[in-house]
C-alpha cells in the first residue's frame, strides 16, 4: 500500500492500530514493517505498540490527546480532575490526561504528553458519553457528574466535607443534581451517598451565594 492511499483511507481515524491494515498484507509483520518504515520516514509516530497516529502535516494535524488516551488503552474514558478541568469544575489546568479503566492501572508517555491509568471496577464502569472535542474528533468522556463520583470513589476520605472543600469546586450550577442522585443510586456505595450530601449542600451554597450578590 503507497502511503498516499494509507494516509486517504485512514485520516479520518487520526490514530491507527496496525491490526486495520491487515487485509492489505498477506501477514501482520508484512503490516508492522510497513508502520515501521513509515514511523523512520517521519510519517507516523509510534504511540504504544500497534498503535500509531500521524506526523503533521501528515493526517489532517495532531489527534486530540483525549482520543489518544481513549486509543491507548481500550475500555477507558477520560475522567476525574482531567475531566473535572475541562468541564471548569475545578479551578486548575491539568497537565496529564487521567483516565479510568476497567484493566490495570499504568502510566504511559509518548510523543502527545502523559497519560495514568486508574483501575475501577466493572460494575462502576458508566456514566460516560462520545463527546465531540475538535476537528471533528470524538473520545469517550465522563459527564461532569461521574468525572466527580470518580474522583471520589478512587480517593480515600474523599467523602469528608475537608476534602470536597479543598477541591474548590466551581460552577456547580452545571451539575444535574437528579443526574447526579442517579449515579450514586446506580453505585449502591454508602461513600457516595455520604458524599453526595455534601455535595448538594455545596451546590445550594453556591447558589445561595450568587442570589445573594
Amino acid at each position: 500500500m503507497q502511503f498516499s492511499a494509507f494516509e486517504k483511507r485512514f485520516r479520518p481515524l487520526r490514530i491507527v492500530d496496525s491490526s486495520l491494515l491487515l487485509p492489505y498484507y498477506a501477514s501482520a509483520q508484512q503490516a508492522q514493517r510497513q508502520l515501521t518504515d513509515w514511523t523512520r520516514a517521519g510519517k507516523l509516530v509510534q504511540l504504544r505498540r500497534g498503535v500509531h497516529a500521524f506526523r503533521p502535516p501528515y493526517g489532517g494535524g495532531h489527534p486530540h490527546r483525549f482520543l489518544v488516551a481513549n486509543r491507548l488503552v481500550r475500555s477507558s474514558y477520560v475522567s476525574l480532575q482531567t475531566a473535572l478541568s475541562y468541564y471548569d469544575l475545578i479551578p486548575e489546568q491539568v497537565a496529564s490526561v487521567t483516565s479510568v479503566t476497567t484493566g490495570r492501572p499504568q502510566k504511559l508517555n509518548n510523543a502527545f504528553g502523559h497519560f495514568i491509568y486508574r483501575h475501577i471496577q466493572t460494575r462502576f464502569f458508566y456514566g460516560f458519553r462520545y463527546w465531540g472535542m475538535s476537528d471533528g474528533q470524538f473520545a469517550f468522556l465522563a459527564s461532569p457528574e461521574k468525572a466527580l463520583l470518580d474522583l471520589i470513589y478512587l480517593t480515600p476520605n474523599a467523602d469528608d466535607e475537608a476534602y470536597l472543600r479543598a477541591l474548590r469546586l466551581q460552577n456547580l450550577d452545571t451539575l444535574d443534581p437528579a443526574r447526579l442522585k442517579g449515579l450514586v443510586q446506580a453505585a449502591g456505595m454508602p461513600k457516595l451517598g455520604r458524599a453526595l450530601r455534601q455535595l448538594l449542600l455545596l451546590v445550594e451554597e453556591e447558589r445561595t451565594t450568587y442570589t445573594d450578590l
